[in-house]
């Protein structure tokens, strides 16, 4: 019998979801140059600016967990629709923010909508494409939204500049409604998983325990030995939660997921990714400004050659996937991401643009072809039925990942800093952030190497498509 043809709606679902992430990547980095200019007139403390960043990625890590068991108690696309909404509807109360409180309030109902949409967003990419064209869609997918990421500071810097900081949140507005048009045109199938439901003991454990956990983190540089009273309150309940997944007969979260060797491949390798990737697009943005003298937009144009390697690379990464799996294109890009940041640090110190090109151009390359085959494979490897908590998972071990990352790298360069005065040394400091990033890479590829090379393809489950 001769199967269906696609439905080409699906195509729509595909704008829509890589539109989503790509706000949800963007405003994780866009404030940075806004910052200054924000303080000024709200205004804001040293410690406010600093929530002001802190306050979406808490409420994004702690919740987005939470994002995919609702997906499975609502139906996807009713919890991505209210993700979208409160997300948007945060962005309207930021550029309308008049003080300090109402500004980090507002960012924390923007991670709360992320952590809702996030999840879900990958997994209604899934369903609506055949198994054969995964790798290519979840490359674009994936793809994007990382431009959209390392274009953050780029974005924020010519609104800040020339129209005001409020517009870098007005623009979620219409990408928000667009969204929402997009998908309801395309008619996403709404199908609850049937018995689900949200245990609110679970819930009482892993939320407080992840903001905790994310928050000790975030503080351990400013609060010292006082921020070891939040990460420790926030890892026991973490572990608590854990036993408790264990142990029950209807978990919250089903921790088996990482009893496959290859799903929790993928995870140990985007957490290790996002450890070293905020870093590096943080810092390399405060090396261009503070030490080369670029302006906001020439520090974000000066990011185009990490970024183009990236969406090109990601495309062959998908069709790599689609050709032989996830092991050899994920190996080949921890590898040429590795040898990309030790080429990076190297050229840091001789305080020149040009010398450091080729390190970027290679990091680029790398995370291309990681990114969207790991996000694939570990999606791959669930059913249907379990794919918006895969995802919730995933996207958690990401998020309290590149948490870590920033706080340790950061403590890094705070560290080296002092002990090196002047412009080469703060630039060796920052390459001294860029090792540890490098490590983290190194990691990974090994990771990668012990894990995805003993795991088996996942099967190809039933073609779902969009209704």
């Amino acid at each position: 019998m001769t199967a269906p043809a696609p439905d080409p709606r699906r195509w729509l679902v595909l704008v829509a979801m890589t539109g989503s992430l790509s706000m949800i990547m963007l405003d994780q980095t866009v404030v940075s140059v806004a910052l200054p200019t924000m303080a000024r007139e709200l205004p804001l403390t040293p410690h406010g600016q600093q929530w002001v960043v802190n306050a979406y990625v808490l409420a994004l890590a702690a919740l987005v967990a939470l994002g995919g068991r609702a997906a499975d108690l609502l139906g996807r696309p009713r919890a991505f629709r209210i993700g979208v909404s409160l997300f948007f509807l945060a962005s309207a109360g930021c550029a309308f923010a008049w003080d300090g409180t109402s500004i980090v309030v507002f960012r924390a109902l923007q991670g709360a909508g992320a952590a809702l949409m996030m999840p879900v967003s990958a997994t209604i990419v899934m369903a609506a494409f055949p198994a054969h064209e995964r790798g290519r869609v979840m490359a674009i997918y994936a793809g994007i939204s990382q431009v959209f990421l390392a274009l953050g500071p780029l974005v924020g810097g010519l609104l800040t500049e020339y129209v005001t900081w409020r517009a870098v949140f007005l623009l979620n507005v219409p990408v928000g409604l667009a969204t929402l048009a997009l998908v309801a045109v395309a008619r996403v199938e709404n199908r609850p998983v049937t018995g689900a439901r949200i245990s609110v003991p679970d819930v009482a454990m892993v939320v407080p325990g992840l903001a905790l956990l994310t928050l000790g983190v975030q503080q351990l540089a400013g609060w010292g030995r006082v921020a070891l009273v939040p990460l420790a309150v926030g890892l026991g309940l973490s572990v608590w939660f854990v036993v408790r997944q264990l142990r029950s007969a209807d978990p919250l979260i089903h921790m088996r997921l990482f009893a496959d060797r290859g799903f929790t491949g993928d995870a140990v390798v985007m957490g290790l990714v996002q450890f070293g990737l905020l870093g590096i697009v943080l810092y390399s943005s405060i090396y261009l400004q503070e030490l080369l003298g670029f302006g906001p937009m020439a520090a974000g144009l000066a990011a185009l050659p990490l970024i183009l390697p990236l969406t090109l690379a990601a495309q062959v990464g998908g069709r790599w996937f689609d050709r032989s799996g996830v092991r050899s294109p994920v190996l080949t890009g921890m590898i040429v991401c590795t040898v990309g940041v030790v080429a990076w640090l190297a050229a840091l110190p001789a305080l020149s643009y040009v010398l450091q090109l080729p390190g970027m151009l290679l990091v680029g390359v790398g995370l291309g072809l990681t990114l969207s085959p790991t996000n694939t494979d570990a999606l791959g490897r669930v059913s249907d039925d379990e794919r918006s908590q895969a995802s919730g998972v995933v996207q958690t071990v990401r998020q309290v990942g590149g948490t870590l990352g920033v706080a340790v790298i950061g403590g890094v360069v705070l560290g080296v800093g002092p002990a090196l005065p002047g412009r080469t040394g703060t630039a060796e400091a920052i390459a001294s952030g860029f090792g540890v990033a490098a490590v983290a890479f190194g990691l990974a590829a090994l990771a990668g190497a012990v894990l995805l090379s003993t795991a088996s393809r996942p099967a190809r489950s039933p073609d779902v498509r969009v209704r």
